[in-house]
C-alpha cells in the first residue's frame, strides 16, 4: 500500500470543500442540537466509511480502463462537479430544531448512521472520491476523504451556527466549485498530451 500525502491532502481539500455547504452537514448540525455530538459524530463517521469504501471500490474499477478513459472521465466528473457547486443550489434548508430529543448511545448513533447514508448516495462527495480513486490512488485517496467528511461533520457539530453566521456558504461553494472547474480543466489537457 503506497500512500501519496498530496494525493490525500487534494482529497481531503476537494471533499472538505463539497461537502461544507451539503445538506449532510446541516443534518449534523440538527442532530447535535437533540442529540449527544459525540454519538451522532460516530454514526455519521461510520456512514461515511462506508461510502468512502464503496466509492474508492468503485474508482479502483474505473482504474482498471486505458489512461485516457479514466482522463476524460475524470474530468467530466470534475466538470459536473463544477457545475453543481457553481450553479448555486439553495435547496438545502436547515431542519427543524425542536421535536423530540433522542438519547441513548444505540438510537443517536442509528439515527445519524442512517440519515447520512441514505443522503449520500451518488452525493458530489462520493462521486468525486471515486473518481480521486480512479487517478490518484486508493488508499490515499479513503484517508483524505474520510477526514474531511468527518471533519465537516465535527465542525458542524461543534462550531456549525459559529460557521453559518460568519462564513458565507456561496463563498466555500464557488471555491469548491473553481477547484472543481480547474481539475476538469487538467484533466481534459492531460487526454490530449498525455
Amino acid at each position: 500500500m503506497h500512500l501519496d500525502p498530496l494525493a490525500i491532502v487534494t482529497a481531503f481539500g476537494l471533499i472538505f470543500l463539497a461537502e461544507l455547504p451539503d445538506k449532510t452537514m446541516f443534518a449534523s448540525l440538527a442532530m447535535g442540537t437533540r442529540m449527544r455530538p459525540l454519538y451522532v459524530w460516530f454514526g455519521t463517521s461510520a456512514a461515511f466509511a462506508v461510502h468512502v469504501a464503496i466509492a474508492v471500490g468503485a474508482g479502483s474499477l474505473l482504474g482498471l480502463l486505458p489512461g485516457w478513459t479514466v482522463k476524460l472521465v475524470s474530468a467530466l466528473m470534475f466538470g459536473f462537479g463544477a457545475f453543481i457547486l457553481l450553479r448555486g443550489g439553495g435547496d438545502d434548508d436547515e431542519e427543524d430544531a425542536g421535536g423530540k430529543t433522542v438519547t441513548g448511545f444505540w438510537p443517536v448513533f442509528s439515527t445519524a448512521f442512517m440519515a447520512v447514508f441514505i443522503s449520500e448516495w451518488g452525493d458530489l462527495t462520493q462521486i468525486t472520491t471515486a473518481n480521486l480513486a480512479a487517478t490518484n490512488g486508493t488508499a490515499s485517496t479513503a484517508i483524505g476523504s474520510f477526514l474531511a467528511l468527518t471533519s465537516v461533520s465535527a465542525l458542524a457539530l461543534v462550531a456549525g451556527r459559529f460557521i453559518a453566521k460568519r462564513v458565507p456558504l456561496k463563498t466555500v461553494q464557488r471555491v469548491g466549485g473553481v477547484c472543481m472547474a480547474g481539475l476538469a480543466i487538467w484533466s481534459l489537457v492531460e487526454v490530449f498530451t498525455g
